[in-house]
């Protein structure tokens, strides 16, 4: 009964995820287009998919997940072992990221458009590798007790540095990959390890020390990927990836008609997608296993529950693929060619600056992390200003992106300018909100969230003529993970300036 009541509880989460851009979309459906989108039953159907998946996906990550993973962290924790730790967090952030669903759509999404020059499996590989380590960084920086602010400053010159030398195809991409890193996963995950060995290490506070990996957790991808795309596109020259690209079409065609003429293709269908799926959490299963019984020595606690709980996660990442393609991609590809087909641009900003704000102020990863540093950081931080701030950044990022992609203007020179930014309010700021204000940065876009940004940012450079789908589409999630930065660091420069004299900054 009581599993049932939190199924009930996270379905009415995922509905309360998505019925932001419900009503954004239906308020400018009828007030501003006035007329309904082709397709309408597919997309519903689809959208119905996405809440059952998410519901289902979270019952699961709360079955078998989440608890032995904060298990292990804190066996770990009370251990001491400095390489048991770094080795446990590279495995976290692995496994954690390979299995992100917001990860996986846009790696789809990128060697759909690239024609498979960009492999997505490679991608989410490389993605995955950056994040174990940079996690594993991230665990010595806490034992440690270094400051963020420098390996966040140095970490975005390095940036910026490899943004210049990136071929223009890749950019975009490299950002966004460094925004869905830290979604429905893994947030939870490397944020409990994080505050958790803070507050088991006497002399570390939670707030300054605890939170930052999900940052580094962010940044680093971003440069994995742009190397990714200099070897992709500098080194290897365009015939032979032309000609990969056919190979893998032509492969395709042939296992398509292959399952077709198969009796029950619906089910074998189904069956291989339900297997890909369990490849990828596979990571996360192998990961906890031998942590538990190799490195801890203990037999796994409610081994049904567990085994139960992961089985709900295969089929809520499922059935939440499945919704995307039914429902969240449609909408949004749709949502771009209707408000383009208008006489003015202006509605194409106001649907920007719409969907950033009010999918943020429901976001829930953001409103738990609003609330965990109010109450860490002692009455120097209020919850709800900390949403308002993040959600008025998210909502300047996304217009600000879809700025650029109807202007055509290269995504080096905003990522680098906006980054710059970052860098100096970092120098600025007090040092006890860095570390949250990166963190911030990268929860801000949702499962949901995600993919329909992301379409909407393919489907304006597709239905604006000169702009490229893979050059222009992608960088709306970048936009959305640098601008709440902004907000936050400044207003906690603001209110440091405005702060009685004699008051406590740190």
């Amino acid at each position: 009964m009581n599993h049932l009541h939190t199924f009930w509880y996270n379905l009415r989460h995922a509905f309360g995820n998505l019925l932001p851009i419900i009503l954004v979309v239906g308020v400018f459906q009828a007030a501003v287009i006035r007329e309904l989108p082709n397709g309408l039953t597919e997309m519903l159907l689809g959208l119905a998919v996405v809440i059952f998946g998410v519901a289902v996906f979270l019952q699961g990550l709360e079955l078998g997940v989440f608890p032995v993973g904060k298990s292990l962290s804190n066996a770990f924790a009370r251990r001491g072992s400095l390489p048991l730790l770094m080795g446990f967090g590279f495995c976290l952030g692995f496994s954690s990221v390979i299995a992100e669903p917001a990860l996986i759509a846009v790696a789809e999404q990128a060697e759909d458009i690239s024609d498979g020059r960009i492999k997505g499996l490679t991608l989410r590989l490389l993605i995955a590798l950056s994040v174990g380590l940079v996690v594993a960084l991230g665990v010595l920086r806490t034992l440690l007790g270094h400051p963020l602010h420098w390996y966040m400053i140095i970490g975005y010159l390095l940036v910026s540095c490899v943004t210049f030398f990136a071929p223009e195809e890749i950019v975009g991409l490299a950002y966004d990959s460094g925004g869905v890193t830290t979604n429905i996963v893994t947030v939870p995950l490397i944020a409990a390890l994080g505050i958790g060995l803070a507050a088991s290490i006497k002399g570390r506070n939670p707030l300054a020390h605890g939170f930052g990996l999900v940052a580094l957790a962010v940044m680093v991808p971003m440069i994995a990927v742009q190397f990714y795309g200099i070897v992709v596109y500098t080194l290897f020259p365009v015939e032979a990836a032309v000609e990969a690209a056919s190979n893998i079409a032509l492969q395709a065609g042939d296992t398509a008609e292959i399952i077709t003429k198969t009796s029950g293709s619906v089910l074998v269908g189904m069956l291989i997608d339900l297997l890909m799926m369990l490849r990828d959490v596979l990571p996360i299963i192998i990961v906890i296993l031998f942590f538990q019984y190799a490195v801890i020595r203990k037999p796994l606690p409610y081994v049904r529950r567990v085994i139960m709980g992961f089985a709900m996660v295969i089929l809520g990442l499922y059935a939440f693929v499945i919704g995307l393609k039914l429902g969240l991609f449609p909408i949004g590809r749709s949502m771009a060619e209707q408000l383009i087909g208008l006489d003015t641009l202006v509605y194409v900003y106001l649907f920007a600056l719409a969907i950033g704000f009010a999918t943020t102020m429901a976001e829930p990863a953001l409103i738990a992390i609003g609330g965990q540093a109010e109450e860490a950081a002692h009455g120097k931080l209020n919850a709800k200003h900390i949403r308002l701030l993040v959600a008025l950044g998210v909502a300047i990022g996304i217009a600000i992106g879809v700025h650029r992609i109807i202007t055509g203007d290269s995504i080096h020179y905003y990522i680098m300018g906006g980054y710059a930014l970052v860098i100096f309010l970092t120098w600025l700021a007090p040092r006890f909100i860095v570390p949250l204000a990166f963190d911030l940065g990268g929860v801000t876009t949702s499962e949901v969230t995600v993919p329909l940004v992301t379409a909407l940012g393919i489907g304006l450079a597709t239905q604006i003529e000169g702009r490229s789908a893979l050059i222009d589409g992608f960088g709306l999630i970048a936009f959305a993970s640098i601008f709440p930065i902004v907000t936050v660091l400044l207003y906690a420069i603001v209110m440091e300036r405005l702060k009685p004299a004699g008051g406590d900054a740190q």
